[in-house]
C-alpha cells in the first residue's frame, strides 16, 4: 500500500538553517525534524579573530570577496558592527562580491549589500558550487588581482580556514592571488540522547535524510559508531555528498539541486517508493 504522505525529512544543516528548512517543509505539508550535524560558532582563536578584523578593514583593496556560505556572510557582517561594515563594503565600488548559491546571496542581501554588487550562478544552474560560480566570474580576474575568500575553519582551527582549493587554483591560473580568512568555526555537534534516538530511528523507518555536506555525513557516522544505514534513504545536493552517503552505507541516495522547491518535490516523489 502506498503511503498517503511524503516521508519525514531529517534536516541536517546547521541549527539556524535547519530551523528555517523545517518550518518551510512543514508549511508545505512535509513532516520534518531538525538534526544539525554541523556546529557553527564565531571564531574563538585569538589569531583568527585578529585576522578577521584585518580582512574587514582591507575589504576595499580586493578585486572580489567570495563568501563560501550564508554563515560566512553572517559572521563576517556580524550584527554588532554590520551597519558600518556594510557601508564600507558598499563604498568599495570596484570590489565585487561572489556567492556560490542563493542561500549565500540571501544572507548578503540581509546584511545590506545591493544585489547589483553580487555575482552568483543563475537560478537554473546545474549546481551551486565553486565550479558554477567560476563560470560567472572568471572574466573579472586579470593578472595582479587579489581575491579574498571568507570561509569557515574546522576545529581545531586551521589558519585561514578550510575549503575552496579548486577555486584558488583557477584564480591563480588567471594571474590572480587569493587570501583566506575564517569568519566562523565548524565542528561536530554533541548529539544528546533524544537526538541520538531520532538518528537511530530515522536510519530505518523510511525517513529521508537531507544531506548538504560531506562533513555532515562524517559527523553522523562518528556520532553513531556501528550504526547500520543499509535501510536509510538520503537526498544529497551534490555528487560528492551523494558519494559520501553511499560510502557510509545509505541504501538509496538520490541527488537534486539544493533549491527548496526541488528538494521538497524530491521528498514528495518518494511517497510512492
Amino acid at each position: 500500500m502506498l503511503s498517503s504522505a511524503p516521508p519525514r525529512a531529517i534536516v541536517t544543516r546547521p541549527a539556524r538553517d535547519a530551523a528555517q528548512w523545517v518550518a518551510d517543509l512543514q508549511a508545505r505539508g512535509i513532516a520534518a525534524a531538525a538534526l544539525p550535524l554541523i556546529g557553527i560558532a564565531a571564531v574563538s582563536d585569538a589569531a583568527l579573530r585578529e585576522a578577521l578584523q584585518e580582512a574587514r578593514a582591507a575589504f576595499a583593496g580586493y578585486r572580489a570577496v567570495m563568501f563560501v556560505s550564508g554563515n560566512a556572510a553572517q559572521y563576517f557582517f556580524e550584527q554588532n558592527q554590520s551597519e558600518a561594515l556594510t557601508h564600507q563594503a558598499q563604498d568599495a565600488i570596484n570590489t565585487r562580491v561572489w556567492a556560490p548559491g542563493p542561500g549565500t546571496v540571501a544572507a548578503l542581501r540581509q546584511a545590506g549589500l545591493a544585489a547589483a554588487r553580487i555575482d552568483a550562478p543563475g537560478p537554473d544552474a546545474a549546481q551551486f558550487d565553486s565550479e558554477a560560480l567560476w563560470q560567472v566570474v572568471a572574466p573579472q580576474i586579470a593578472p595582479g588581482d587579489r581575491v579574498l575568500i571568507v570561509r569557515g575553519s574546522n576545529t581545531p582551527a586551521a589558519e585561514g580556514g578550510n575549503g575552496r582549493e579548486w577555486l584558488t587554483r583557477q584564480i591563480a591560473a588567471a594571474g590572480g592571488s587569493v587570501d583566506f580568512v575564517a569568519a566562523y568555526e565548524r565542528g561536530a555537534p554533541q548529539l544528546d540522547a533524544a537526538q541520538q534516538a531520532l538518528a537511530r530511528q530515522a536510519a530505518g523507518d523510511g525517513s529521508v535524510w537531507l544531506l548538504s555536506s560531506s562533513e555532515a555525513v562524517a559527523h553522523l557516522a562518528a556520532a553513531l559508531p556501528g550504526q547500520d544505514f543499509s535501510r536509510a534513504r538520503a537526498l544529497a545536493t551534490h555528487p560528492r555528498i551523494a558519494e559520501a552517503a553511499r560510502t557510509a552505507g545509505f541504501s538509496l541516495v538520490l541527488e537534486c539541486r539544493p533549491s527548496f522547491a526541488e528538494v521538497a518535490a524530491s521528498i514528495e516523489s518518494l511517497h510512492e517508493h
